[in-house]
């Protein structure tokens, strides 16, 4: 009977982790933008896990951690306790890529300056799940009103959404990451159109060549001091010869060197 009980649990326990499982996935991995991701993230935590009242998620960037979601300014507060102290769950899980579980911070010896304060603004709870992603280190930070918030079963559905969320992260990562390089890529071709169009309007005018027009078109993006291509799309958008400064020491042996002081 006892045998029957313990496995009656466990599948109740399998069943209870599995429950929005397949959904919490679907909505983490459609999220899109790395920052929409992370605000589902933390969003799902309140929603699926019982003992959780308010998450947030911190992110290492180089020496500093910062708070990029949350689900209400009170989780900055909280966090910010733990950055003047330099110590508290939520770092210590960033640091050693670990779970932390603080079942009452007004009696946890592990961050004597951090639990007070802590429990004095309304936290008693504290679950931190380790967060990876694309070699970012980070945490998912759920906090409760309440002492001892986060039974077996909330922890378990913690580490479970946790894995996903790195996972979505990654996904989203990667996403942001090819979208950039997309917009570079579209960048360059619009800027060498650009210049290749100023070009032609200083060859087909002053009778030079293509290096000598890109010339002019360098020496005066110098001399102004802006960008290239802005000198360029200026020139396409007004005709008028961009000023190039004083020529340089062989320009008298070349001819039309005395382009762009006009």
């Amino acid at each position: 009977m006892a045998e029957t009980d313990s496995s009656r649990t466990h599948d109740d326990l399998i069943e209870v982790l599995t429950d929005g499982f397949t959904e919490s996935a679907r909505v983490l991995f459609s999220a899109g933008a790395v920052v929409d991701t992370l605000q589902r993230v933390v969003e799902l935590a309140v929603h699926t896990i019982d003992g959780c009242d308010f998450a947030g998620i911190f992110l290492l960037d180089g020496d500093a951690v910062t708070t990029p979601v949350h689900t209400d300014p009170f989780v900055i507060e909280v966090d910010a306790l733990q950055n003047r102290y330099r110590q508290g769950p939520c770092l210590d899980a960033v640091a050693h890529g670990s779970t932390l579980y603080a079942g009452d911070l007004a009696d946890d010896a592990r961050w004597p300056l951090y639990g007070p304060e802590a429990t004095a603004a309304g936290v008693r709870s504290v679950l931190a799940l380790s967060l990876s992603a694309r070699g970012r280190q980070g945490a998912l930070n759920l906090y409760a009103r309440y002492p001892q918030a986060f039974g077996v079963i909330d922890r378990a559905k913690g580490l479970l959404l946790a894995g996903l969320a790195g996972q979505a992260l990654s996904t989203a990562q990667a996403h942001d990451e090819e979208t950039q390089r997309l917009d570079n890529l579209q960048g360059a071709l619009v800027t060498r159109a650009v210049i290749g169009q100023a070009q032609g309007i200083l060859i087909e005018r002053e009778r030079i060549t293509a290096d000598q027009a890109f010339d002019i078109l360098r020496r005066a993006s110098q001399h102004l001091n802006i960008k290239l291509r802005d000198v360029a799309q200026t020139l396409v958008d007004t005709g008028e010869t961009p000023e190039t400064g004083p020529p340089p020491p062989s320009a008298a042996s070349r001819p039309h060197g005395d382009l762009g002081k006009r």
